[in-house]
């Protein structure tokens, strides 16, 4: 079928602009984490977490990186409703998208990690809880969508949603010593579903 007959209203050059900025804010959140690593004085980054890195005099360069993983959350929430390839449960999706940029956003914004900040009401916690979930049931609830017009997207999101699965719940049990190894681990797979929704958007809008 025609992309047009598809998407009669779509924007190519909205999809090709918002799945490149998804890709690079995901890349900017990685890089600001490998400049944190090697600037962050007595930074073990094996033993301590992306948190850590967060708090202190050089907290900034992780924020930098937080606040555009957030956005690029945002662009495929974005992506997602303009290029809709679902029913309800895409819906979910996209909105499940735009939450989990909101809460990555406060999760930089409230400094509440790696310095033991008890001021205030402390949500942190909640709000990993929260984005914990939400990795699970938003690539889960897009993959049909994404099936029904490429075959590989669809099983990739699966197996992303299946392996946070398995995969997160094992970070709180994990001794201190490798938690921030593994932390990195559970932040591949987020941004490893941003960028297979972008380059899935980007393939349809050729």
């Amino acid at each position: 079928m025609a992309r047009a007959t598809l998407y009669p209203e779509i924007r190519p050059g909205l999809v090709s602009a918002l799945s490149l900025y998804a890709c690079l804010g995901c890349a900017i959140f990685a890089i600001s984490i490998l400049i944190a690593d090697f600037v962050v004085p007595d930074h073990d980054w094996i033993a301590d977490t992306i948190s850590d890195l967060g708090a202190g005099k050089y907290e900034f360069i992780v924020d930098i990186g937080i606040y555009a993983f957030a956005a690029a959350l945002i662009a495929t929430a974005l992506l997602a409703a303009h290029l809709h390839l679902g029913d309800r449960s895409w819906s979910f999706g996209l909105a499940g998208f735009a939450l989990l940029g909101l809460i990555v956003f406060l999760v930089g914004a409230r400094n509440e990690y790696g310095d033991a900040d008890q001021d205030g009401v402390v949500i942190h916690i909640y709000l990993v809880y929260a984005l914990g979930v939400l990795q699970f049931l938003v690539p889960l609830a897009m993959a049909k969508g994404a099936a029904a017009h490429s075959l590989v997207h669809g099983r990739i999101l699966l197996g992303l949603a299946l392996l946070w699965l398995v995969s997160a719940p094992v970070f709180f049990f994990l001794p201190t010593d490798v938690d921030g190894l593994y932390e990195r681990y559970l932040g591949l797979i987020a941004m490893a579903t941003v960028v297979t929704l972008a380059h899935l958007f980007r393939k349809l809008c050729r």
